[in-house]
């Protein structure tokens, strides 16, 4: 499938921004990785066959906390659940692709290429390079995120805990967001997962992740349903 380059350079060009939030998550990732217990080698390549942050660290917190295996799986499955909303949700709007396409797509998806295609969709619904656009955003996204995750990994534990850099990825991806809420259905999905995901912070196997999933889906639901 031919791939349009002025449409894959357009989508490179919006990811430059959003690696100031993903260089510095990778780093902690990275160094998370390694204070836990994982060889250097396994953590870069649990990096590139995983490719999602939340998942990694909570795996490599739980590995230092000597958690059993079948918790650290069930953890990084629940929290990765939400890559099924996205799929869904993006699969409407490239359209059938051969196997091979499919698979690309699948592995490169991550929040913050998601949120910045879904973005350009919403204000080009005519534009039909589609899968340009996401892999110009995602093959970038990824390349910084696997050098961003080396390079933690070489650091080790040499961060300073005062960096705080944890939160950058999450403040990015939430700048990314707020253009997508141009609706009042978006507006409840959202603000009923911001809700509910701080009542339910506390719960273990980061259940108000997949809680605050539920909830902005039945939100959304409802007040389109109204407004229809």
């Amino acid at each position: 499938m031919p791939i349009d380059r002025p449409t894959f350079a357009a989508g490179t060009r919006a990811s430059f921004p959003v690696m100031f939030g993903i260089a510095p998550f990778g780093m902690i990732c990275g160094a998370a990785m390694v204070a836990g217990g994982i060889p250097p080698l396994a953590a870069m390549l649990m990096s590139i066959c995983v490719f999602a942050g939340a998942s990694m660290l909570a795996a490599s917190q739980l590995l230092a906390a000597g958690a059993p295996v079948a918790l650290i799986i069930v953890t990084a499955f629940f929290i990765n659940l939400r890559f099924m909303m996205y799929s869904g949700s993006i699969r409407l709007h490239l359209g059938p692709l051969p196997i091979r396409w499919r698979l690309l797509v699948a592995y490169l998806l991550a929040d913050n290429p998601y949120a910045l295609s879904m973005a350009r969709f919403a204000e080009h619904p005519e534009d039909r390079n589609r899968v340009a656009y996401y892999l110009g955003v995602s093959i970038p996204v990824w390349i910084c995120w696997q050098l961003a995750v080396a390079t933690g990994i070489a650091i080790g534990t040499g961060l300073p805990a005062a960096w705080q850099l944890e939160f950058a990825a999450p403040l990015a991806f939430i700048a990314l967001s707020v253009p997508l809420l141009r609706d009042r259905a978006m507006i409840a999905a959202a603000t009923a997962s911001a809700c509910t995901v701080a009542l339910a912070h506390a719960l273990p196997l980061r259940l108000a992740l997949i809680l605050a999933a539920c909830a902005g889906l039945a939100a959304g639901l409802l007040a389109e349903r109204k407004t229809a």
